[in-house]
């Protein structure tokens, strides 16, 4: 069960990580709060699209590899990615808008749920 969403969130990091690396502008204009944050900086978007896609390769080599290390580093950047979301919305005064929903689905869903699945997808998928 948890093989699957280590998969899965692993293909959602590298889509991330390529629209980011090929479709920078785009990414920047499209994804609600991230024009708030500052000016387009190509360096800068390139450099997450970096993480992300790392982030997708740790993912994915330990759903198949059944290797938890690996998939615990693989999630280490988006829980810390989502952590600091979770500052901004704070400072943000914490409302319930389109930014917030973005957040949630976007980061703070799949960084914790890849999370949870590093740390219990072996307890069973190794007993089968």
């Amino acid at each position: 069960m948890w093989r699957p969403a280590l998969f899965l969130i692993a293909a959602l990091h590298i889509c991330a990580a390529l629209s980011m690396w090929f479709t920078p502008h785009h990414w920047y204009e499209t994804v609600p709060g991230v024009a708030m944050m500052g000016p387009f900086n190509l360096h800068f978007i390139r450099d997450i699209a970096l993480a992300f896609g790392m982030s997708a390769g740790a993912l994915a080599y330990g759903a198949l590899r059944l290797d938890r290390t690996a998939a615990l580093c693989g999630a280490a950047w988006p829980c810390l990615h989502a952590l600091f979301h979770i500052s901004i919305w704070i400072e943000r005064g914490m409302p319930f808008d389109q930014i917030a929903l973005v957040n949630l689905i976007g980061i703070q869903l799949p960084a914790w749920l890849a999370f949870a699945a590093a740390l219990l997808f072996l307890r069973k998928e190794i007993t089968r």
